[in-house]
């Protein structure tokens, strides 16, 4: 109905639209590019293009899944655009370095129960990074799907949408994602015995 409302001329209808999933397409662009300086920039062309592509929105697919395209397109277009200026990836890359310090920094130090050992808390930060670090070191078509099933909780069918592809390869690309994933974290947690994760 916002969609509609937006062809027939009314802005507040799509900036609704915005207001609805700019967090969530946000934490999508956060995912890909790993750089928040950058996320909110991406996700304000992704909105552009999408408002300027909106008459080709047929409603075949829910509006957010073809909103996840776009932003999966556009955070791609970004990342080539950085990676062929090697004095501003460099600079991005050193800059997502530092943030991802300090943020994992700053969940350890909220995340302390009391009760929690420091040994606890140490495997539970190993374990977070070996995560992360698992999902930095998938190709990106592997990335893209687990973190549309496992993080913004789309269905398969939906992610076979987003990205284009047809169903049986999102569930192909999910499970050699989670194998993979799998594989850096069973050592760690093999090193845990007798703990609940």
């Amino acid at each position: 109905m916002l969609v509609q409302r937006t062809l027939a001329g009314d802005q507040r209808a799509f900036e609704m639209l915005v207001v609805r999933y700019q967090r969530r397409v946000e934490r999508l662009i956060g995912r890909m590019v790993r750089d928040t300086d950058l996320v909110e920039d991406i996700a304000q062309e992704t909105f552009i293009r999408a408002y300027r592509a909106l008459a080709q929105f047929r409603g075949d697919a829910q509006f957010y899944t073809w909103l996840y395209r776009i932003a999966v397109n556009t955070a791609k277009k970004q990342l080539l655009e950085l990676k062929r200026d090697p004095l501003v990836y460099q600079s991005q890359m050193k800059s997502v370095d530092e943030d991802e310090t300090s943020g994992a920094e700053r969940e350890l130090n909220s995340g302390v129960a009391d009760t929690e050992t420091p040994e606890a808390v140490l495997a539970s930060k190993e374990i977070a990074e070996a995560v992360n670090a698992a999902m930095e070191a998938l190709p990106e078509e592997l990335r893209n799907a687990i973190t549309l099933r496992e993080i913004e909780g789309l269905s398969y069918e939906e992610i076979a949408q987003a990205l284009d592809c047809p169903i049986g390869t999102v569930r192909s690309r999910i499970f050699r994602a989670r194998e993979a994933i799998s594989g850096r974290i069973k050592p760690l947690l093999d090193r845990q015995t007798g703990k609940r994760w």
